[in-house]
């Protein structure tokens, strides 16, 4: 009987909570890193390429004249 019978295994005593403070910061830091990636790819980015979309095509002096026709400038009379 005594042969079927396996020995329990100790439990660890020492050094476990340094262990699980070890993988949970590795863990946080990977998940972290995942999740910056992520961000760029799918926000950031496509952001960026609006805005340069927008800028190709922006002209800012015939922006400026429909504000000045607008009478939005006080030091610029409207060209009426």
């Amino acid at each position: 009987m005594s042969g079927s019978v396996g020995k329990a295994a100790k439990p660890q005593l020492r050094g476990l909570l340094h262990q699980q403070i070890k993988r949970n910061i590795l863990l946080a830091a990977a998940v972290a890193t995942a999740a910056a990636v992520v961000q760029k790819v799918f926000v950031n980015n496509p952001r960026m390429q609006v805005y340069a979309d927008f800028y190709k095509t922006y002209d800012i002096e015939k922006t400026f004249h429909q504000m000045r026709n607008k009478g939005l400038f006080d030091s610029c009379e409207p060209d009426n």
